[in-house]
């Protein structure tokens, strides 16, 4: 063999070896973290079985069992584990692809994680309590000042978390909650927005491009953007000071350059028109009243720049993936979700088509639709 050709097999087993080690690492992280988050899962049942024996009286039907809830079957655990098995293998071809590097622990070290699920499971009662009581107006009652200004339709304990948006504990625990509530897969659904922000960044000059993240909450899409793009520049917008302060905390060192965050609604958004080549929004339009969504496209429309693009994430709706239907139909039964039932038969492409947005691609992931709309123009 020419030394050419030895050079050559040396690169494949390089290259081999490279991705088994990668593929090693992701594996042994994700696994690792869907039984941790599961785990979660399980205690946070089991206490909120308890609270839920001792307590008298008929309970609301948020606090009933499953059993009661959706017409339709869901999905068992076996089915759930395969939907997140087909998550992973998607989200490590698009490591390998070069879409977004390896994920690292969004949650810090092993000391801050411990004491995340320290007060993760110090919540759990207050929740239950809530959930159990139908209590979700705590916000607007008893500290209206902390909401002065908002939009009466924010002013509310979703989920019915303590605090609803509006404190620095909850911005805190927030992400922890919701993996437990996904078992670990959350991070890995919201990556399937940078494939096509990566789409966009490879015909562009990172540097130019124009780039802001709607109701960013604490940077849990524009963090790992600006870390896969090391040129781009974002703004993260949202309603809550405390999630916008939990966000800039968490943000790496080096993207901190890059990176500005804004207090500001999704439908009154603080860019001026044709101002934005990209904007991307993440599990924001099933917490928003139907009117509100449509304001918020008018928006978006208002400030892309022509041929401008929207990276549209949220929950699955009503058919994009027939066998989750079910859970679709618990979720608002279980966790205070006012808009939820009306955002899952909203028929969004033609709220984005009267403002001129065209779809472009659809695709779903998990419990999660990643859809992108260009303006037209």
């Amino acid at each position: 063999m020419d030394a050419n050709g030895v050079g050559s097999e040396a690169e494949t087993r390089k290259g081999g070896a490279r991705r088994w080690s990668l593929r090693t690492a992701y594996a042994l992280r994700q696994a690792s973290r869907v039984a941790w988050f599961a785990a979660h899962g399980e205690v946070a049942q089991a206490i909120t079985r308890r609270i839920v024996r001792r307590s008298s009286g008929e309970q609301p039907a948020s606090a009933r069992p499953a059993g009661s809830g959706p017409a339709r079957e869901t999905p068992d655990l076996l089915r759930l584990f395969g939907q997140i098995g087909a998550l992973f293998r998607r989200d490590l071809a698009n490591v390998e692809a070069g879409h977004y590097p390896l994920p690292d622990g969004e949650f810090g070290s092993p000391m801050a994680f411990l004491d995340l699920s320290r007060r993760f499971l110090a919540d759990v009662p207050k929740v239950a309590r809530r959930r159990l009581d139908g209590a979700h107006q705590e916000v607007f009652e008893t500290d209206p000042d902390a909401a002065r200004g908002l939009p009466r339709y924010y002013r509310q304990n979703f989920h019915f978390q303590t605090d609803g948006w509006l404190s620095a504990e909850s911005a805190r625990i927030y992400d922890f909650q919701v993996e437990v509530l996904f078992k670990g897969a959350t991070a890995a659904m919201r990556r399937q927005a940078l494939v096509p922000l990566s789409r966009i960044a490879r015909r562009t000059d990172q540097r130019r491009l124009a780039y802001a993240d709607i109701a960013c909450g604490t940077g849990g899409l524009l963090a790992p953007a600006l870390k896969a793009f090391p040129a781009l520049k974002g703004t993260g917008v949202d309603l809550s000071q405390a999630y916008l302060d939990e966000a800039w905390r968490r943000l790496p060192v080096r993207s901190c350059r890059r990176a500005c965050f804004v207090t500001a609604p999704a439908e009154a958004l603080p860019f001026a028109d044709a101002s934005l080549d990209v904007l991307s929004t993440v599990y924001l339009f099933h917490e928003l009243p139907p009117k509100i969504r449509r304001q918020a496209v008018a928006e978006f429309a208002r400030v892309l720049k022509p041929g401008g693009q929207v990276i549209f994430a949220d929950s699955l709706q009503s058919g994009d993936e027939p066998e989750n239907d079910g859970l679709l139909e618990l979720f608002p039964e279980l966790f205070h979700e006012p808009y939820y039932r009306s955002y899952l038969e909203e028929d969004l492409d033609v709220i984005f088509a009267a403002h001129g947005l065209a779809r472009i691609s659809l695709e779903t992931a998990f419990l999660t639709r990643i859809a992108v709309y260009t303006k037209e123009g």
